[in-house]
This record gives structure tokens, C-alpha cells and sequence, in this order.
């Protein structure tokens, strides 16, 4: 397979980027950091810009129409060959997350990145 422009770490489905059109007409800028699991799974979190400090070593994946997506050093190493796929579906939302509450919530899923799309992600 021959990959044809930017490899992104992370992407959106329509249904993500329709609840983070609502979520952002309700408190305008936000950010994803992906929880890698103990009291709400494995849920994407959403929160307003500012509203949470992300550590010194968490590693941006990329960013969903404008918001960054960030996660943990840890569970970078175990998602290192795969590309996030935020997507939302009927739920409560998890924690402080901004779509707790919606009826609908983010969910993270991922797929394994072929050797092509790694190869062009180290070469970005």
C-alpha cells in the first residue's frame, strides 16, 4: 500500500465531530485526553481548554478539528502502531467529561497502522 499524504495519529468519525460541535457551542474551546482506564475505563475525556493541566511528559497525538488529543506515556507505548479513531455513540459520558449528561459520549477505538503509514508518521 502506498500511503498518499500526512498519516494522522488520530481521526474523528461524523458522529464525534457532531457531538464536539455541540459540546464547543456550549463552552467553547476543548481538549481529549485519553484515559487509560482505573475508574472510567479507557473513555476519551473532553474538557474545557485550560480546565485540565496535562503532565510534563503526556505526548500529543494530534487533534480532532481543532482540539488536541492527548494521552499518557505509558499507554503511548502500547497504542504506539495504532490510529485512534474517536467516534461517539449512545451513552452517559464518563467522570468530568463535558458529554457526560448528552445521551451520547465519546468512545475511542483504534485500528493497527500498516508498515507504510508508520514509516510516514516517523518521516513527518
Amino acid at each position: 500500500m502506498t500511503v498518499q499524504g500526512s498519516v494522522k495519529r488520530v481521526v474523528a468519525t461524523e458522529a464525534a465531530q457532531s457531538l464536539l460541535a455541540e459540546i464547543r457551542a456550549d463552552h467553547g474551546a476543548v481538549i481529549f485526553v485519553q484515559s487509560g482506564g482505573c475508574c472510567d475505563g479507557s473513555a476519551p475525556m473532553c474538557f474545557k481548554a485550560g480546565d485540565y493541566t496535562v503532565g510534563s511528559r503526556d505526548i500529543l497525538l494530534g487533534d480532532v478539528e481543532g482540539a488536541e488529543v492527548w494521552i499518557s506515556p505509558s499507554l503511548f507505548e502500547i497504542w504506539r502502531s495504532s490510529q485512534m479513531i474517536l467516534d461517539a455513540g449512545p451513552g452517559r459520558g464518563a467522570g468530568f467529561s463535558l458529554d457526560t449528561g448528552r445521551g451520547q459520549c465519546f468512545q475511542s477505538k483504534s485500528r493497527l497502522m500498516d508498515e507504510d503509514e508508520l514509516a510516514a508518521l516517523e518521516s513527518d
